[in-house]
């Protein structure tokens, strides 16, 4: 019987992670990149004037309303479930399985994905609403109901993605805590089991205030922590820089050959992989990180929308790149290795102390964070299809799931994660399509009808 569900799994994910569902993915980003006369692009410089200086002038978070979160921490909070373990062990596979030219394609996902997480905010913010405890609740769900007035599509989203929060937003992530903390420091995997599970329930307990607090100041150390190490070891690979940037390019457009241990990759290969690891890391058209959004203390949906083209410019272009230059740099992706190990790999080689140390502790605040995200995602889902009332019944469930997360083999919970991650998609396409016309006029009437 296992056997045959995950048969019927695999004919499943093969369709939603296959040629079809990318091009749609990233159809829909240049979609929107053109009816929007590429706003990434033009307005690039503004979002960074706009949002990232309000790091530095304190602005961020003074003055919030009740039931809401700063915009940064909105984004904080969104970043924490992007920022995971796909952009260690994802970029590794996209490269052992599709060759240095499917990090080109990664960044063409990650460049059209800004305006489809953009407008998946925008829309988030436009048609969220509030609950009874005067707190903002918005995403996929309300937009796709409230806009298209379709309930049974906003369910299908709802439950979708309230299943895909205990695999992808959970025991894929304890499970990579748990086998990195026993690898590098032998603590037992129930132990770290308890340990995530007090944390985790110490945050979520608390609700999106708490999340918001935790995440402002989480992700930006750990991204800081991950982009300085990366920083270390590329400096001591530095004179393969600018030959992988080379291959890189070539590669994108021309089969790579059979080398080593990596067996070679057609263009459509490179494609297919980049394209599929750069949407699985920085989930522009999946609707997670709307969700997030759509908590932010801001009457502007265009002002939080900004945020989103921040988000994937962090995760794929920076961090992402960052983890693809190091495997490059270091030789080792034609050596047979994949996953995490590649990667942990490639840092060890240039640094035999701590790039071991600096994987494992990445890995437990990317894979911690992700948690944080999520379990607020899959809340949110599950106040929609069930009722306010049942909320404490979900985080309780969230934290159980943790402890049992860090014991199991988790192959059929990959496998399965993977296809539902896949599936929140479908809905949510639909959805921004469908209320493209809004998108748009919202930002004519932000920036003017020369946009």
């Amino acid at each position: 019987m296992m056997d045959f569900l995950l048969k019927i799994n695999e004919m499943v994910n093969s369709f939603v992670w296959g040629p079809v569902m990318i091009v749609l993915l990233i159809g829909t980003g240049l979609f929107f990149t053109v009816r929007s006369r590429g706003l990434q692009f033009r307005r690039f410089g503004y979002v960074m004037k706009t949002k990232i200086g309000t790091l530095f002038t304190g602005g961020a978070g003074k003055g919030i309303a009740d039931g809401a979160v700063s915009p940064f921490q909105a984004l904080t909070t969104a970043l924490a479930g992007t920022i995971g373990t796909g952009n260690i062990v994802g970029v590794a596979t996209a490269i052992t399985a599709g060759g240095p030219g499917a990090i080109f394609w990664m960044w063409v996902s990650a460049l059209l994905g800004m305006m489809t997480k953009y407008s998946e905010i925008v829309l988030s913010v436009h048609f969220r609403q509030k609950n009874s405890t005067g707190e903002w609740k918005g995403g996929p769900m309300y937009y796709i109901e409230k806009g298209l007035h379709l309930k049974w599509l906003a369910v299908l989203f709802g439950v979708f993605a309230f299943i895909t929060t205990f695999g992808t937003g959970n025991l894929t992530q304890i499970n990579a805590i748990a086998t990195s903390m026993q690898t590098t420091f032998h603590v037992p995997p129930f132990a770290t089991g308890l340990v995530v599970a007090a944390l985790i329930g110490f945050v979520i307990i608390g609700g999106i205030k708490r999340i918001g607090r935790i995440t402002e100041k989480v992700v930006p150390l750990m991204s800081l922590f991950y982009v300085v190490g990366a920083a270390v070891v590329l400096f001591i690979n530095r004179e393969a820089i600018l030959p992988c940037f080379s291959s890189v390019f070539h590669a994108a457009f021309t089969p790579s050959a059979a080398i080593g241990g990596f067996l070679g990759a057609g263009v459509m290969k490179a494609i297919q992989m980049g394209m599929a690891r750069g949407i699985f890391s920085n989930e522009a058209g999946l609707g997670t990180a709307p969700i997030a959004h759509a908590a932010a203390d801001t009457e502007q949906p265009v002002e939080q929308g900004l945020w989103g083209i921040f988000e994937v410019f962090m995760d794929t272009i920076l961090v992402c790149t960052c983890t693809a230059l190091i495997i490059l740099t270091s030789g080792l992706w034609t050596s047979g290795i994949d996953g995490a190990n590649l990667t942990m790999a490639a840092f060890t080689q240039a640094m035999p102390t701590a790039g071991n140390l600096i994987i494992t502790v990445a890995l437990f605040f990317f894979a911690l964070s992700t948690m944080l995200g999520w379990s607020y995602y899959g809340e949110k889902c599950f106040e929609y299809l069930f009722g306010e009332k049942w909320v404490m019944v979900y985080r309780v469930a969230f934290i159980l799931v943790t402890v049992l997360g860090s014991l199991i083999e988790l192959k059929i919970v990959w496998a399965v994660s993977d296809t539902l991650n896949g599936l929140m998609a479908i809905p949510n396409l639909i959805g921004l399509i469908g209320l493209s016309g809004v998108v748009m006029k919202l930002t004519r009437d932000y920036f003017g009808e020369k946009m």
